[in-house]
Formats: C-alpha cells, structure tokens, sequence
C-alpha cells in the first residue's frame, strides 16, 4: 500500500507502524517482558518452596541472579540435590577457608578466644560447639556430637584442648564458657596445662544470673531475666495501647478464656502504681542491662569490664536512693541485698586477666578519665588490680629474669617515664582506642605491647556461640534430622563463617541488603529497636537462649529445655 500527500510518498506505512510498536529502543535494552517472566519464575519459587521473603535480602541471592544475567550461559542448568549436598558444598568450605585466612594470620599478633557453649538438637543429640573470636572477627571451628558421653570436666576439657591445639596453643589469651561449676573445673584443668591461657566466665551469663538473683525478692516484683526487662521497656512503649485495649467494651465482655484474669490484667495495666513499680524496676536494673549489652557483642571488651562493672554498680545504687528519697550516706536494706548480689557475682566472675586488661588500658591512666571522678585511681595505685596483674605476669613469664624486665616496662609505662613521657603519649591515653594507642606509642616497651596487643583485642562474653544454635536449629530441623553430623557440621561451618564474613563488608551496613541476615521477614518492625541498629551484633537477634549449663549443681553438665 502506496498514497502519497503533500510531495512525500508514504509506502508501507502500516506494516511499519506495527513493527515499531514492538521493538523499540526500550524494549530492546530491557527486555521488559522477560524481565516479568523471571520474576514470576523466582517468586514461584519462594512461594513453591515456602522460602522466607528475607532471603531476597542476601546479597548471595542477589549476586547469583546478577551473575546469571550478565553472562551468556547457553545451556545452563542450577545444580542439583546431590552436587549441593556433596561436592559444591566441599568446595565452598574449602573457599570460606581461604577467605578466613587473613583472620588465621592475625592471631599471632593479636590473640584469639577460644568460645564454647552446649545445646540440644531435634533428635535430643547433645552438641557443643567451639568458636575463635578476636579483634578480626568471630569464625565458627567446629560442633562436637556428645550424645553417649558423661560431660564431666575431664570430657569437657578434653574437647576445649583439641580446640586450643588446632587454632594453636601460643595464640590462645583465653577459654569463654558459662559460670556451671562444670566448666569451671574444666576451665582449671585447662590453666593447668596451658599455663598462659586463663578461663574466663562469659559476662553476659554472669548478669543475667544477676539480675536473676535480684529479682528473686518480692519487693522487685515478678520479673527475671535480662529478657523480662527487655519485657517491660516494651510494656512501657505501649502502655496508652494497652490501657486503651482493658477499656473498651470488647474488654469487657471477654469470657472466652478466664473471666477473672480478664478483670484482674484490666485492674493491674489501669493502675498507676504498678506502672511507677515499673519504672523503678527498671531505673535501677538498666545500668546492669546497659552493661549486658555492652558485652552481648563480639567486639573486645575484655579491657573494659573492670571498670564497665564498677560504673554499673554506682549507678544502681544512685537510682535506688533517687528512688527511695535518700541520702547516699543512708543505710538501705534493699540496696544492700542488690549491692550484695552483684559484689558476689563479679568475685566468682573477675579473673586476674581482666585486671591486668584493666591495667593495659592506657584511658585508665589519663587525666581525661581520672578527672571524671576524684575517688578514681590509676591501676598502679589499686591494691587488687596490681595484685592480680603481678599474678598473670608470674604466668606468663616463670623466668625470674624475663618477669623484672616486663615489670621495668610496666613501670615506665604506668609512670609516664622515658619515651611514654612525651607529650603525645601523653595526651592520647585519653584521646585514642587502646588498641591504637599501643600501636602508635607501646615500642619503648616491646614486651608489653606485644601482650597489650593481644589482651586489648579479646571480647568478654560468649555470644557468638550460643547464638550459634539457632544456625544449628535450622539446618538440623525436624525436615533434616537424618543429616549427617559431619554434613550438618560442614553446612554449619559455611553458613555461619559466611554471614561472619558478610558482616566485615562495608554493603552490610548500607543499601537494600543492610543487616541482610537480622530480624528475617520481621526486620521492617526492628525500626526503632536501638538494640539492632549496629552491626556488631553476634548472629541472629539478641534472644537470651538456654544453653546446656546451668550454674546449680555439682559439676555436671545438664540438659535445659527452650
């Protein structure tokens, strides 16, 4: 078809109109309609395989599908049950080896932590399982299956000398388990064989018993646990919602359940009293949950917790006496029993490695922290401290001739003497991290900087490995309980070391996938958390999990339900 108007001819005009209308410059370049049907294929996927949506979060997921369509692959088929399970699985092991080699290397310098807990799986096999964790980050070593075994101190210390012997015993500062009497003899087992490594008592363990015990009186009220303050900071936030729930008519004629408690939970959330006991509660337990969460990290703080438990005190006790209208010189029974507890709980925890840390925290001797407080001291001067520090360093140095020559550099450092003298030094003990400054200022004393080095870079706390188990509960799931240990092991060993790694990459705190691998499907609703908006968190959110010890009974490791 031909026509023409105005001196052009037009021929074809509709054939090419057609054309046009499906091959444009847009269509081309995009491919919108294949673009749609991947789409559908991926979400058929999630929806067929009942798949979290979080998991369009991990970059592993977003990184696979851009591989594919960058890259001309005729032919391609996914690998399927058996490569997964088997080969592919072999060979990324061996790669997330490779990639945790740089942290391997960094441990004669700086140290490392050798972290244990225990738990159960689906099939009731008791597991436990060992962490490395130091200033380069956490990796996951191994999961030992226990089930047939008497878990006494000699069973147990057997497997923390196996872990020890394959990160290397020179590398190790120290073992981080729970407070069970169990691990504790184990712990002694382990300092006698391995004279420079210390047990320490995880932290974060040590308060939660804390506030156990303080919350066991009737005059605190009906909660325990680091976990029911978490419960009433969150009553607090919906306090007018839930008041305003008790009030309304449907309220009122709720009877399917319990009538009474119906009336009695509406009697309690509408009077104001129980909300004041509220507050009170957690005015004087925040400092200790303020410290728990301080510690709940893989970050050091080892150097930290002398001084983070001394504060914590101190203001327990200002918030009692605010509370109760009193004078710190007045005598108070409750905050006697309080102060009790906490006193007793940090001399079964403190350790001479946290003094002599303490002691190598160049922040302690400044002018900037010692100003704060005119009752502060510097190490040096503290009885307990130098006591405890003299006792590590008779440890780590039997040679008679080797210890005086570490103690002259102790004292030139403590004192500000020679080379530590100058202005610089000086004025950055308050000004840099700890870690720095040896860095920067410690080569006038090479003995202690290279200890320095090492205790300035271990955590506090044990976190990392019990919030291990909820890896361990999603690969060894009622759906996988016929897995193998070692297949469970190397899934666990890859998984966990991937997300560690992840976690040390600067896209994890920013853009679409931030914090990929925290709060799964529910992560919209952590705005606001606080708690989560950091990335130094261990693995998973911060539940407070049941672990295999407990810190009753004679010795013997015991089994605690979820």
């Amino acid at each position: 078809m031909s026509f023409e108007t105005g001196g052009f001819r037009m021929e074809g005009y509709e054939t090419r109109k057609r054309k046009a209308s499906g091959t444009t410059a847009i269509d081309k370049a995009f491919n919108p309609g294949a673009r749609e049907q991947l789409h559908s294929e991926i979400a058929r996927m999630f929806y067929s395989g009942g798949l979290p949506f979080h998991l369009s979060r991990n970059p592993y997921y977003v990184s696979a599908f851009q591989y594919a369509a960058n890259n001309l692959i005729s032919g391609y088929v996914p690998p399927g049950y058996n490569l997964l399970r088997t080969t592919l699985l072999q060979k990324e092991r061996a790669n997330v080896e490779r990639l945790l080699e740089p942290t391997r290397k960094s441990w004669n310098e700086k140290g490392l932590s050798v972290v244990t807990d225990g738990w159960t799986d689906s099939q009731r096999r008791p597991l436990i399982t060992f962490m490395a964790a130091s200033e380069a980050g956490a990796m996951f070593l191994k999961a030992v299956n226990c089930e047939g075994e008497h878990k006494d101190k000699f069973f147990i210390s057997e497997l923390m000398t196996r872990a020890i012997e394959d990160v290397g015993p020179q590398n190790v500062v120290q073992v981080i388990t729970d407070n069970a009497p169990v691990c504790s003899a184990a712990g002694a087992l382990i300092e006698g064989k391995y004279p420079k490594i210390f047990w320490t008592p995880c932290v974060v363990h040590t308060l939660n018993l804390a506030l156990k015990n303080i919350c066991a009186p009737k005059q605190t009220g009906d909660t325990r646990f680091a976990s029911d303050v978490v419960m009433l900071k969150r009553f607090k936030l919906i306090k007018r919602g839930l008041q305003s729930m008790v009030i309304s008519e449907k309220w009122v004629a709720y009877k399917e359940d319990n009538f009474e408690k119906a009336h009695a939970v509406r009697t309690l959330l509408l009077k104001e009293e129980w909300w004041g006991d509220i507050d009170y509660i957690l005015s004087f337990t925040l400092p200790i949950y303020e410290m728990l969460r301080a510690c709940d990290t893989d970050k050091p703080c080892l150097h930290l917790v002398y001084e983070m438990w001394d504060a914590m005190i101190e203001k327990v006790r200002a918030a009692i006496y605010k509370h109760e209208n009193k004078d710190q010189s007045d005598e108070l029974v409750f905050y006697s029993v309080v102060h009790n507890i906490l006193v007793d709980r940090w001399a079964k925890s403190n350790t001479p490695l946290h003094c002599l840390a303490h002691s190598l925290n160049p922040r302690y001797y400044s002018t900037t922290w010692l100003d704060e407080n005119p009752e502060r001291v510097p190490p040096h001067r503290d009885e307990e401290i130098s006591s405890m520090r003299n006792k590590c360093f008779q440890r780590y140095f039997p040679n008679p001739d080797e210890r005086r020559v570490v103690n002259v550099e102790y004292a030139k450092f403590s004192g500000c003497l020679e080379n530590f003298g100058d202005y610089d030094s000086r004025s950055d003990r308050g000004a840099l991290e700890p870690l720095i400054w040896w860095f920067a200022h410690g080569s006038p004393a090479p003995t202690l900087q290279s200890l320095a080095l090492k205790l300035l870079s271990q955590p506090s706390s044990s976190p990392c490995c019990e919030r291990n188990w909820s890896t361990y509960s999603f690969i060894l799931s009622i759906k996988r309980n016929k897995m193998t240990p070692q297949r469970a092991e190397d899934l666990v060993y890859v998984h966990n070391n991937l997300r560690l790694l992840s976690r040390r990459t600067r896209v994890y705190t920013e853009g679409d996938n931030k914090l990929w691998d925290v709060g799964g499907d529910a992560f919209d609703s952590l705005e606001g958390a606080g708690i989560l908006e950091i990335a130094n968190l261990s693995l998973d959110e911060p539940d407070m999990e049941a672990v295999l010890f407990t810190d009753e009974g004679e010795g013997d490791a015991i089994e605690v339900d979820n």
